[in-house]
């Protein structure tokens, strides 16, 4: 176990690691430097916080200069070890080997209940307990196989800097155990960078004491509404006296949210004056609280290297470090996506396309103008139009023609919900059955991600505008996307139930948009029917793509010869791609090798940002999972949610394979995070899905399409409407407070993934 978790960290040593200097950057920190990266208890978001996996993996995977962070605790015979929170029960096996061990003591006027170090000796606490993840939505498998670790072993891992947290110096002099002391006492035996405290007279006490010029003496600010010890004064009213904390600190510690508030309903607040305040007294400024796996605040999108870009990469000031679980994550925004706001990337050849799914539907309901606008905005190459059709023969763009999943049609048609099992086998309420008009009255809703119950952008829930097809076309053709794909489902049912012919209807809108003779943009056709491929493969300059839904394990030669009949490109599901085991990946498919092999693009979709759609290999980080699929499989494109966060990532330096840099954003390694559990902790091995035969591939030729009463030439597609040029930024648009049952949800789900940490 050991000897390969050093195979594996020294892999990631070689990856990551300095072979050039990195460029001059002046940052808005107090020392003009780039902004420190504090790894708490190493990598805690994978990891059990504080486990020498933990703290190895921060530094292989971390800037060079990483900062590990402990949170010191003392034991009953006063050997000192890290550990985040003075209970151990949470994120330790003490429990189960001490049954009997609960104790209640008071702990800076609260009664705090559960195990404690100062009950148990050294030497029982590291030979009987071991460490367990505190958090449940996190990683379990490496559970139950490390020891605490004292300061000293931590040291001996050699940080780059080292960080001591004292968080409750008061509880251990009540109960004759002086931690001052003990401190003092390690920064005169080992190199201590930082001293934290959240309690004025033990900083105070070490004040003069330590060597100012190797040790920075840092106060650490709780919530607001917490008594500081010394003093009795709550933190807010401290906030208030920057003078006096510089007295005795050169910086001070804060919680994210008193540099950027979030307010109730989730959206950011302007930026306090603080980081601005105590640069101008000389403090500088580190902010916790960060973790990918946190939802903080509608404004980032669910992508964690947005919301440290917020604290360092804003127009105004940069804290001067972030303390975070998730250091990898905050060393790729500070070295590879900070300062790239102007950076316009030079051409690359064959760059992988970012595509649209439903216009960046993570931010506003797919298919309406905002959703396409902002897609463009972002820096999406491709925009989608998944067209549907009305009873009365208008194509437009929705992602399903149950109109009831992402509009809402269940407050005003709920009558025509009906099964349609070549469809879908839930009931619907579906485009055909209604009219254009009828269409009209709708409004777009917002998904959610399925089984998250996490919502995207509530304030803007319901705005926007769904767009005929010639709409979504004029739209495209004024805009600056290199290309669209133009995606058809049911043509079939819809030719022989419906009487609506949705092929000839989508390509005699193209050829009155003139798409089929221009080479300007790109057209790519998508269907997961070959037979309407087939029927574009008139106009040699549209790209035909072949939609495979299910997942397959293997495309065997036979088969991929197949598809070339009909396909230039396939979109495939991830799990096509790569192989999962539980929540893990354990490899790479052979899929994409023989589609390569074939001349055929490979295309994957979907992606999107929420953690919770995130294998552990990916961190808890879209951009790492966008990095494996395009740099480590090499696909043709990705088709995405958030266009913003594979933009922000291929416009980096950290994206060319030939830059000089200190530090580059690296594909996962699939089954290497596996290899470091213990066999006994593995999940069970799964299935292979299904190989694809070539009888997946050939469909039947398209049905006639029937006559229909409905389907009237006198009413065809509308004409394309003006657009607004530029819809407003979600970021800055007036928030309002979301639903009240959306909030029992969201809390329900925070209340559950924090309330073992």
């Amino acid at each position: 176990m050991f000897c390969y978790l050093f195979f594996v960290f020294l892999l990631f040593n070689e990856a990551f690691a300095a072979k050039h200097a990195k460029p001059v950057v002046q940052w808005q920190t107090l020392s003009g430097d780039a902004p420190l990266v504090i790894a708490r208890g190493g990598y805690s978001g994978l990891f059990p916080d504080s486990s020498q996996f933990a703290y190895q993996f921060a530094l292989s995977t971390s800037l060079s200069d990483v900062v590990l962070f402990c949170d010191l605790q003392l034991t009953k015979d006063g050997a000192g070890f890290c550990h985040s929170g003075l209970q151990l029960d949470n994120s330790t096996t003490i429990s189960q080997a001490f049954p009997k061990g609960q104790k209640t003591y008071p702990v800076n006027g609260e009664d705090v209940t559960g195990w404690f170090a100062i009950d148990y000796v050294s030497k029982v606490l590291f030979d009987k307990v071991s460490l367990i993840q505190g958090i449940f939505s996190r990683p379990s498998v490496f559970d139950n196989s490390q020891s605490m670790m004292r300061v000293e072993d931590v040291v001996a891992v050699q940080p780059p800097l080292f960080w001591l947290n004292v968080e409750y110096a008061n509880f251990f002099k009540q109960h004759k155990l002086d931690i001052a002391e003990y401190t003092l006492g390690l920064s005169n035996q080992m190199p201590i960078d930082f001293i934290s405290s959240p309690e004025i007279n033990f900083l105070k006490g070490l004040s003069g004491k330590v060597n100012a010029r190797n040790t920075r003496l840092i106060f650490k600010f709780l919530k607001a509404d917490k008594t500081e010890p010394s003093t009795k004064k709550t933190y807010s009213s401290l906030l208030k006296d920057l003078p006096m904390i510089k007295s005795f600190s050169s910086g001070i510690l804060v919680p994210k949210e008193y540099i950027w508030p979030v307010g109730k309903d989730l959206y950011l607040e302007p930026a306090t004056t603080l980081v601005l305040d105590a640069h101008k007294l000389g403090l500088e400024v580190y902010a916790y609280g960060f973790a990918n796996d946190a939802p903080a605040s509608y404004n980032y999108s669910y992508d964690p290297s947005t919301e440290y870009l917020q604290f360092v990469d804003n127009s105004d000031f940069s804290v001067d470090g972030v303390l975070t679980d998730f250091p990898s994550t905050a060393s790729q925004a500070v070295a590879c996506l900070a300062h790239n706001k102007k950076n316009i990337p030079p051409p690359i050849k064959d760059k992988p396309l970012i595509i649209s799914h439903n216009g960046a539907s993570g931010v506003y309901a797919g298919c309406t103008d905002l959703a396409y606008q902002q897609a463009v905005n972002d820096g999406a190459d491709i925009i989608d139009c998944s067209v549907q059709m009305t009873k009365d023969g208008v194509a437009f763009c929705l992602d399903s023609a149950d109109v009831s999943q992402t509009t809402t049609a269940m407050t005003s048609f709920m009558s025509h919900s009906t099964v349609i099992p070549e469809i879908q086998k839930d009931n619907g309420i579906y485009s055909f059955d209604l009219t254009w008009a009828e269409i009209q009255t709708l409004k777009p809703s917002q998904t959610r991600l399925p089984s998250s119950g996490l919502s995207r952008n509530p304030a803007m829930q319901n705005a926007g505008k769904l767009m005929t097809l010639p709409e979504f076309l004029d739209f495209a053709k004024n805009s600056s996307v290199p290309g669209i794909l133009i995606s058809i489902e049911n043509a079939a049912y819809l030719a022989s139930k419906q009487g609506l012919d949705i092929v000839n209807t989508v390509m005699s809108n193209l050829t009155a948009a003139s798409y089929d003779q221009q080479t300007l943009q790109q057209v790519y056709i998508q269907s997961d029917d070959t037979s309407v491929l087939e029927k574009f493969k008139s106009v040699s300059t549209y790209k035909r793509v072949l939609m495979i839904k299910e997942s397959i394990s293997d495309a065997p030669k036979p088969s991929v010869t197949e598809i070339k009949q009909f396909a230039d490109a396939v979109n495939l599901p991830r799990s096509s791609l790569v192989a999962y085991s539980d929540f893990f990946l354990s490899g790479f498919t052979p899929v994409a090798k023989e589609m390569f092999a074939a001349n055929i693009s490979v295309f994957v979709s979907v992606l999107r940002n929420e953690f919770m759609a995130l294998a552990f290999d990916y961190f808890s980080d879209p951009t790492v999972e966008v990095a494996t699929y395009v740099l480590g499989l090499g696909l043709d494109g990705v088709v995405t949610e958030y266009p913003a966060t594979a933009s922000s990532y291929m416009r980096s330096p950290c994206f060319y394979s030939d830059a000089d840099l200190p530090y580059t954003i690296l594909a996962a390694q699939p089954g290497s995070l596996l290899q470091l559990a213990p066999p006994d902790a593995l999940p069970p091995a799964q299935p292979p899905a299904p190989v694809l035969q070539p009888a997946d591939v050939d469909d039947p030729p398209l049905p006639p399409v029937v006559k229909n009463s409905n389907n009237d030439p006198a009413h065809p597609s509308p004409p394309a409407s003006s657009l607004p040029s530029s819809p407003p930024n979600h970021a800055s648009l007036v928030t309002v407070t979301s639903s009240l049952s959306f909030f029992i949800v969201f809390f329900s789900f925070m209340y559950l993934h924090f309330s073992c940490h």
